[in-house]
């Protein structure tokens, strides 16, 4: 079996990724190798104040909340990165509210580290919500459409 080797510019670029968003962990996979890059304590650059990080939290949260209560499953980022609802700005969004989807169908996309990451939809069902803008930065968890029933 052949092994990719991954170069020392490749890692200290993530490296570089912790550093300037103020992460922690960052994981990244391509032919077949993964690379995650971890730090434990603070991170090095300026990180945002713990109380801009707090309130963003419980904005989420709430988001979430009020997305259940009104019924439906939600899609959740799984990543931090940029929403695009279409495939290129000329082109028509993967879906929209009122759209009937299946599971597996791919809703959206996020951008994470110049990867364009194309998001399925884990139910079948309508669109109900769609709850981000287009290019608007996502975070991990945080929900992106409301999906209910026929």
């Amino acid at each position: 079996m052949a092994r990719t080797k991954l170069d020392r510019a490749a890692i200290e670029a993530l490296v570089g990724i912790l550093d300037e968003k103020g992460l922690t962990e960052v994981e990244y996979e391509a032919d077949g190798v993964r690379v995650r890059v971890a730090r434990t304590g603070q991170p090095l650059a300026a990180a945002p104040p713990p109380q801009a990080t707090a309130a963003a939290a419980p904005k989420a949260e709430s988001e979430a909340r009020a997305a259940a209560s009104a019924g439906g499953q939600l899609i959740e980022s799984p990543m931090v990165g940029t929403f695009y609802a279409a495939s290129s700005p000329e082109a028509a969004p993967f879906v929209e509210v009122g759209d009937r989807v299946k599971k597996g169908q791919v809703v959206c996309i996020i951008e994470a580290m110049k990867l364009m990451n194309e998001i399925e939809c884990e139910y079948e069902g309508v669109v109900a919500e769609r709850l981000v803008e287009n290019a608007q930065g996502v975070e991990f968890g945080q929900p992106l459409f409301r999906i209910t029933a026929d």
